[in-house]
């Protein structure tokens, strides 16, 4: 837009050198019989011309949008729901960095290899939380798992049951779709009640996959200020609790809920085994929204800029005979 001013600021400086120069050369009335078809007009209507023509092409690389447009948008895919512990035993370090990092960055990469799936998370230690309702906005959910951490719940121990329970309520029954549960753990479950949830689950068509984080030859739980170890977690007669990956039950727990076991200590390894899983899962329309779109209309700018460039060099640089019969300049004839 700013060439509009210029061509202004160029076509003012042309005009008072022009006048300087027929003054030298001759008198007006010697220049009007020389050159009778000029005309000031002429030279303003051209002005005004080009500086159109700027001014909507310029507003056609701009792209103007007016009004909506309706479209119907229907996803394909399976509900998943992320059951991420965050009991103090997930501090342990037998797994770098540790046990509840390593479940995040597993979370994080499974969902960077999903498409068009529903996703929750659920947050649990003595308790479940619901962290993240079922929702295809992945970013809101990346947010949400990097801000869990072994401080969010109070009570502590590894209550899987009820994050499987929990899970229940994420999906809804009016919507066939396929649903996984995916429980992220160390499997130190002190309850025992997961095993009879994850049956309760199977029959209410959920799948349960659970991925052990951690070492099965276990590890002491640090307790940290700053980032630095000031001691380890101790129990009531003064030694070191030591907290080892229970493969054994979280293998239960998967197979009850027709579900599969997996070593978390490979990332590559579990989102590789994650997406093969859903690959062969049955997709099912689970979404069917209208959003809201502005139309475009850069082309209605382009046809006229396209238009008033034509005029200018198609009539306004040439004579012709039915422009001349007008008389748009005051030309004499």
């Amino acid at each position: 837009m700013l060439v509009i001013p210029a061509i202004g600021v160029v076509f003012l400086i042309l005009q008072i050198w022009k006048l300087r120069v027929q003054k030298k050369f001759a008198d007006k009335k010697l220049l009007q019989k020389l050159a009778p078809n000029q005309s000031l007009f002429k030279g303003l209507l051209k002005l005004v011309v080009l500086s159109g023509a700027f001014a909507c092409l310029s507003l056609a690389l701009v792209n103007p949008k007016i009004g909506t447009k309706m479209e119907t948008v229907r996803s394909q895919g399976v509900d998943i729901v992320f059951a991420v512990d965050v009991s103090k035993s997930m501090l342990a370090e037998d797994i770098a960095p540790n046990r509840l990092e390593k479940a995040k960055q597993l979370v994080t990469q499974i969902v960077n290899n999903l498409a068009s799936d529903r996703i929750g998370i659920i947050a649990y230690a003595g308790n479940a939380f619901p962290q993240l309702p079922i929702t295809t906005d992945y970013a809101s959910a990346k947010m949400f798992l990097q801000n869990m951490n072994t401080d969010m719940l109070s009570s502590q121990g590894t209550a899987i049951h009820e994050a499987i329970e929990l899970s229940k309520t994420y999906y809804d029954n009016e919507e066939q779709t396929n649903r996984i549960l995916i429980i992220i753990s160390d499997g130190e479950d002190h309850e025992n009640e997961a095993v009879d949830a994850a049956e309760d689950a199977a029959e209410s068509g959920i799948k349960i996959f659970t991925i052990g984080v951690g070492d099965t030859k276990g590890g002491p739980i640090p307790i940290k200020r700053n980032g630095v170890v000031l001691n380890y977690k101790k129990d009531n007669n003064g030694e070191t609790v030591i907290t080892k990956l229970d493969e054994a039950v979280l293998k239960e727990i998967a197979e009850k809920a027709n579900g599969t076991y997996i070593n978390g200590r490979n990332t590559g390894d579990v989102v590789a085994t994650i997406k093969d899983i859903l690959e062969k899962t049955d997709k099912t329309e689970f979404e069917s929204k209208q959003i809201a779109d502005f139309k475009d209309q850069f082309q209605w700018f382009l046809a006229l800029g396209i238009l008033l460039i034509f005029v200018d060099v198609f009539l306004l640089e040439r004579k012709t005979a039915w422009l001349k019969k007008l008389n748009l300049f005051n030309e004499n004839l």
